[in-house]
């Protein structure tokens, strides 16, 4: 998968979408569980709890996709609406 996000990303626009799509089943102040996991310090951990390293691609796939066997949906989130949630989760 190719990813080209915009360069200038803003987290602040990301916290707000993730408040109004993401927090419903994860925390972001938070290491622990939801309904999925807790994202603080994602970027910063070795792994994901998929095994997967947190790069801006893995996290995008897991975005995109969702998984379905976990309960989580795949997204429908604009290009930048995407970078701006990556950008946020970096703040974490």
């Amino acid at each position: 998968m190719s990813l080209t996000l915009p360069a200038m990303a803003d987290a602040a626009k990301g916290k707000e979408v993730f408040e109004e799509r993401c927090e419903i089943c994860h925390n972001a102040d938070s290491d622990e569980k939801k309904m999925g996991p807790g994202l603080k310090g994602l970027y910063k951990k070795e792994k994901m709890a998929n095994g997967k390293a947190p790069t801006d691609a893995n996290v995008t796939q897991i975005i995109q996709e969702g998984n379905p066997e976990k309960g989580m949906p795949a997204s429908d989130l604009e290009k930048d609406e995407l970078a701006n949630v990556l950008a946020y989760l970096k703040t974490l």
